[in-house]
């Protein structure tokens, strides 16, 4: 492949062939597909020559193009592998990738001493075996896709045969809501006139690294007393509680008490261990839970209530009625979006993104190939991106470092979206082998991605504003944590919703306590940066859970799933936000002008 495909070579190539094309969107795609498929630009007319004079004089457009490389290219790809497929299954390690570069160096030379040299000419720039630059090198940094082939790595990883044999791809999976003409594909060009910024602000959000790993028992406690009594104060506001009594003093007529839900040990909760443990102002006692008398209730552990009942004896108390968190508010901003402007299309994907079985990020090639294809305006990317629970680098068999494979993987999605013109915002997880363990998370630090206006580089959990529309967003699995931890009685078997709703109104990304032990928690930060500071629009919460959307309270619930579940393929996610001719002033939510829908990569 020539290292310098530009649109420029393509429209000379054209030329030659009395064929003109000024559209810049479909010089873009046909830039896109030679990286893709490795080819010339000599190479690619050509064969461009010879389907449009099957089909007519086909002309030139992103339309004709997507067809030429669904029935040409892609089939070219195909028959090429087949007839190479020892050659190119055959291990490579650094050594021999130098091998090649160094061979076809020589040859250049060779070609050189038959040349008669120009004027003013220059001689070859010398280069040491450690930087070697030659065509071979320029060509691997132009495509994404050979930035992340297996010939990268050391040792160097096989395709997952599961994975490449996954049916059902772009099969919509879950649907949500309805847009008048509704189209998933993207703008032609990228808006300058998008809007992506941190709710809070820069200077007001975890931007950076901090020290982690020394916390007194006093401040977190503190913390848990501060969560209590400002849930506590809603609480008593809206539903028109005079006052909470101590949770363990004896009376005999029928009191409020406000505190947290907790275990009687350290087993799993049930409805004989539920404790209720009251924050500093009602005495910060634990009193013993009876729930037989209450007809429906969902509970978990540090899940903030009241409840009323009574409590004769100080030991027990006998619980009548269940009074559970409320939700925040929604954004309020004057700018909204006119029913005359474009749509905004987001994609969101979670990672990992290569399958167990194999560091071939073949599922993460798969998704640049559908950015290019539905050219979102905004793709929300969240991590792992080097999965610490990968079978490989669990095993230490790696060699190569976990900070080059994650800069490599960053560079291909920057590289293979160039041509989009896409936003990019960029999520960490726990689960990143490279990135901080601890819980807030502070975003990526890549300092050659902080001046590239297309990035966002964002912590977990955090609160994007997006034109207007609020993405509530965090990476760690929360649903799956809340969900082991969770008990009810007479409320129903949508147990999705019900969980949904304790994140919602308990106004936290994770309001479990004690957070499981994969989660390290550093309470004095979670406090500042854990807490949901309004009822997003749009809440991305992805899990292993079954994908789902679902409209809670006004929040559009989004779990996108994984990217790979296993060796297999999984889904993504995409969103499309347009208002509709007519709003409501006193509307509170963006539910009616939302589609949503989960697909399988």
């Amino acid at each position: 492949m020539s290292p310098t495909v530009t649109t420029e070579n393509l429209k000379s190539e054209l030329e030659m062939f009395c064929i003109s094309c000024e559209d810049d969107s479909a010089l873009e795609k046909m830039v896109e597909q030679c990286l893709c498929n490795a080819i010339n630009a000599d190479k690619w007319v050509l064969e461009w020559v010879a389907y449009s004079t099957t089909k007519n004089g086909l002309a030139i457009s992103v339309d004709t193009l997507e067809q030429f490389e669904h029935e040409v290219l892609n089939k070219r790809h195909k028959s090429k592998h087949s007839s190479k497929t020892e050659e190119r299954h055959r291990p490579r390690d650094i050594h021999t990738i130098q091998e090649i570069i160094k061979a076809e160096e020589e040859e250049d030379n060779l070609l050189d001493c038959y040349t008669t040299p120009s004027k003013g000419s220059q001689k070859r720039v010398l280069t040491t075996p450690e930087n070697p630059y030659s065509k071979r090198s320029s060509a691997l940094l132009a495509s994404p896709g050979v930035l992340l082939s297996p010939a990268c790595f050391s040792p160097c990883p096989t395709s997952s045969q599961k994975y490449s044999q996954r049916g059902g791809k772009g099969e919509v999976v879950v649907s949500f809501g309805a847009v008048q003409g509704t189209r998933w594909a993207g703008r032609k060009a990228p808006s300058a006139e998008l809007q992506l910024e941190l709710l809070e602000g820069p200077e007001d959000s975890l931007r950076s690294s901090y020290k982690y790993m020394f916390q007194r028992l006093r401040d977190i406690r503190n913390v848990l007393t501060d969560k209590i009594e400002m849930l506590g104060e809603d609480l008593r506001s809206h539903y028109n509680i005079e006052e909470f009594s101590p949770a363990s003093l004896p009376a005999q007529d029928s009191v409020s008490v406000l505190g947290q839900v907790c275990c009687d040990s350290n087993g799993k909760l049930n409805a004989q261990s539920v404790l209720l443990e009251a924050g500093q102002e009602q005495g910060g006692q634990q009193v013993r839970v009876d729930l037989s008398e209450l007809q429906q209730y969902s509970l978990f552990p540090g899940q903030v209530v009241a409840m009323e009942g009574m409590n004769t004896t100080g030991g027990k108390l006998m619980v009548s009625k269940l009074y559970e968190g409320i939700p925040l508010p929604f954004y309020s901003s004057e700018a909204k979006m006119d029913s005359d402007e474009e749509p905004v299309n987001v994609l969101v994907a979670c990672g990992p993104y290569t399958p167990s079985d194999s560091l071939n990020f073949e599922p993460l090639l798969d998704l640049i190939h559908v950015i290019g294809r539905d050219r979102p305006d905004v793709c929300i990317l969240l991590g792992p991106f080097v999965d610490s629970k990968h079978e490989e680098i669990a095993k230490s068999q790696v060699t190569e470092p976990f900070e080059a494979i994650f800069a490599r993987c960053i560079e291909s999605i920057l590289e293979g979206t160039k041509s989009v013109g896409c936003r990019l915002v960029f999520v960490p997880s726990q689960r990143d082998i490279h990135h901080h363990y601890i819980y807030p998370q502070p975003p990526f630090t890549l300092p050659s991605l902080c001046k590239n206006p297309r990035v966002t580089l964002v912590p977990d959990p955090c609160t994007v504003l997006i034109n207007g529309v609020t993405f509530g967003i965090t990476s760690t699995d929360i649903l799956l944590h809340l969900g082991a931890e969770e008990i009810s009685s007479g409320t129903g078997s949508d147990r999705f919703s019900r969980l949904l709703k304790h994140i919602l109104t308990q106004r936290s990304y994770y309001p479990l306590y004690p957070p499981v032990e994969d989660v390290n928690m550093d309470y004095e930060k979670f406090q500042s940066f854990g807490q949901m500071p309004l009822t997003p629009d749009i809440l991305i919460i992805p899990s292993e859970l079954r994908y789902l959307v679902k409209d809670i309270i006004g929040c559009v619930c989004v779990n996108p799933g994984r990217l790979t579940k296993g060796q297999v393929g999984g889904t993504y996610g995409r969103l499309l936000i347009q208002r509709a001719a007519s709003v409501d002033e006193d509307e509170k939510s963006i539910h009616h002008c939302l589609a949503a829908q989960v697909v399988k990569i």
